[in-house]
């Protein structure tokens, strides 16, 4: 929705209500002003007159920082339930003349993003030209409601508690890689305690880094590891394997490919590391947006192939 002058009514109010709950998850007039194609002094100037009409003030501002005031969160909190209830009428009379459009922002890992997301998006894209994404990759995990995204694809053992929604896609498998080159030279484990004897390649973001929990025909054996090299990127950590490096573990969307060529080759093939698994997570508490749910089915399509 534009942004618009008090004289004009209606979808004014909404669209004044749309920006200012921008600010604030935002954090910032500019970074708000860049998400809407506005310029920073329009909002500025929008909000101001936004605090007139209410005849108080929603936001304290000095040159360093920007916090609500008491009116200002309430104002913010029940100013998000109206827009979402809107936007979803809006995209139930879109979804039912089958038209998904708009803009679509998406959040994933660097490695989910070549390896699962970068194969469906041309096909994603032809069966909606009317849609707008952008596709955001990230190794760290940020905060989609600040970050402006509409859905993140998150790979956990189990989401935390929080006012996100996560809606489950599918289950991943963590397994035990090394190259034959790296067997043949090394020798081949043969129980869970000899990997103690090899080198690894840890991977950094992971909660296995220094601590693998194997589960196989036995139970469950934990090993304490000091990995040789630790890497940010699964990508970077299937190729150290494959260059014959040591033993590392990886998910079933980084290592099929490779397993199935030959380049690595299961170790313990009995054991793995618990399953996690692959979550949409988005913010509505009104249902799923078309545009997310289009998204999801072509990712469910995908990793189903």
């Amino acid at each position: 929705m534009g942004l618009c002058r008090r004289s004009r009514v209606g979808m004014d109010k909404l669209s004044v209500m749309n920006a200012f709950c921008r600010i604030v998850e935002r954090g910032s007039f500019a970074r708000a002003a860049e998400d809407l194609g506005v310029s920073p002094a329009l909002l500025s100037r929008e909000v101001k007159l936004l605090e007139q009409s209410l005849k108080c003030t929603l936001l304290t501002r000095t040159t360093r920082a920007m916090s609500l005031t008491d009116q200002g969160r309430l104002y913010y909190e029940e100013a998000q339930d109206i827009l979402s209830a809107v936007g979803q009428v809006e995209d139930r009379i879109r979804a039912r003349a089958g038209a998904v459009s708009g803009q679509l922002r998406i959040n994933a890992s660097t490695s989910f993003g070549q390896e699962v997301i970068a194969r469906f998006l041309p096909d994603f894209l032809d069966a909606y030209p009317d849609l707008r994404v952008t596709l955001s990759l990230d190794d760290r995990l940020v905060d989609m409601v600040e970050g402006g995204f509409d859905v993140s694809i998150r790979i956990r053992q189990a989401m935390p508690d929080s006012t996100l929604i996560a809606r489950k896609i599918a289950t991943l498998h963590q397994r035990i890689f090394a190259s034959p080159a790296y067997l043949a030279k090394a020798g081949t484990p043969r129980v869970p305690e000899d990997i103690l004897g090899h080198r690894i390649v840890g991977f950094l973001p992971g909660d296995h880094l220094t601590q693998w929990e194997l589960h196989g025909p036995d139970g469950v054996r934990s090993l304490q590891l000091d990995p040789a090299v630790k890497v940010g990127n699964s990508l970077v950590l299937r190729d150290l394997l494959i260059a014959g490096y040591g033993i590392g573990t990886l998910p079933d969307f980084v290592s099929d490919t490779a397993e199935a060529r030959g380049d690595l080759v299961r170790v313990l093939p009995a054991w793995e590391l618990p399953t996690r698994e692959i979550c949409a997570v988005t913010a509505s508490r009104f249902g799923m947006d078309p545009r997310v749910a289009a998204f999801i089915d072509h990712l469910r399509a995908a990793l189903r192939r």
